[in-house]
C-alpha cells in the first residue's frame, strides 16, 4: 500500500471516530462539510473550480451542501474508493503528487481539532512528507516572493524557496506542511530576520 492510500484511509478512519459535527481546523466547517469537500473536489471538477474562481463559489456551496444531506458514512464510503477512473489521480503516481498534502494537511485539521496530538510511527509518511515540501510551498505561497528554508528535528536542511533573507521554519516534516497551508495548530519554530518572518506570518497560506 502506497503512503497516499494508506493516509486516505487512515483519514477515513478519523472522519468516521470523530462524528459529522465534530469541530475541524478548516475555519466554519465541521468533519461532515470537510467530508462533502472532499468528495466533490475529487468528484466533481466542474464544481470544484469554485475553489478558485470566486463567481462559482455559489455554485460549489449548492453542491457542498446537496452533498453533506448524503450523510457522513455515505460521504466517506466514496471517499475511501479512492479518485474515480477517469481521473488523471486514478493513477498512484499522480494521485500521490496532487493529493498526498491535501490528505495530511485535513487529517490533521480533524485530529488536532479533536484534541488529539502529532502522530507517532509514521516515518514513511514523514519522509514522503519532506521530500514534497518545497512544490508545497511553491503552491502555498504562490503569492510571495518569500525564501523559506526548512529544517527536519535530525538536523537536515531544506531550501522550499530560493531567495535572500530566508524565513526558517523548523519541525517535523507534518507541522511544517501544516505551517505551509497557514494552520495554527502547526507546532514549528520560525526564525530568521524579523522582516521575513513578519512576511511569513503575514502571508496568505494555502492552495
Amino acid at each position: 500500500m502506497t503512503p497516499t492510500r494508506a493516509e486516505r484511509d487512515a483519514l477515513c478512519d478519523t472522519l468516521l471516530a470523530a462524528g459529522p459535527d465534530a469541530p475541524t481546523l478548516c475555519e466554519g466547517w465541521d468533519v461532515l462539510d470537510l467530508a462533502a469537500h472532499l468528495v466533490v473536489r475529487e468528484n466533481r471538477p466542474d464544481a470544484a473550480a469554485g475553489l478558485v474562481v470566486p463567481l462559482l463559489a455559489g455554485r460549489l456551496e449548492r453542491i457542498i451542501q446537496a452533498h453533506r444531506a448524503r450523510g457522513l458514512p455515505a460521504l466517506v464510503e466514496t471517499f475511501r474508493t479512492g479518485p474515480p477512473r477517469w481521473s488523471p489521480t486514478a493513477v498512484p503516481a499522480v494521485d500521490a503528487r496532487v493529493n498526498l498534502a491535501e490528505l495530511v494537511v485535513h487529517h490533521e485539521d480533524v485530529r488536532r481539532a479533536v484534541g488529539l496530538g502529532p502522530r507517532e510511527g509514521i516515518d514513511e509518511l514523514s519522509e514522503v512528507v519532506w521530500s514534497t515540501l518545497p512544490t508545497s510551498a511553491l503552491l502555498s505561497l504562490r503569492g510571495s516572493r518569500l525564501a523559506v528554508v526548512a529544517i527536519h528535528p535530525d538536523g537536515r536542511r531544506r531550501v522550499l524557496r530560493r531567495g535572500p533573507h530566508p524565513v526558517v521554519l523548523a519541525g517535523p516534516p507534518i507541522d511544517l506542511l501544516l505551517a505551509l497551508f497557514g494552520r495554527a495548530a502547526a507546532q514549528i519554530e520560525v526564525s530568521g530576520p524579523a522582516l521575513s518572518v513578519s512576511r511569513f506570518e503575514a502571508a496568505k497560506k494555502g492552495v
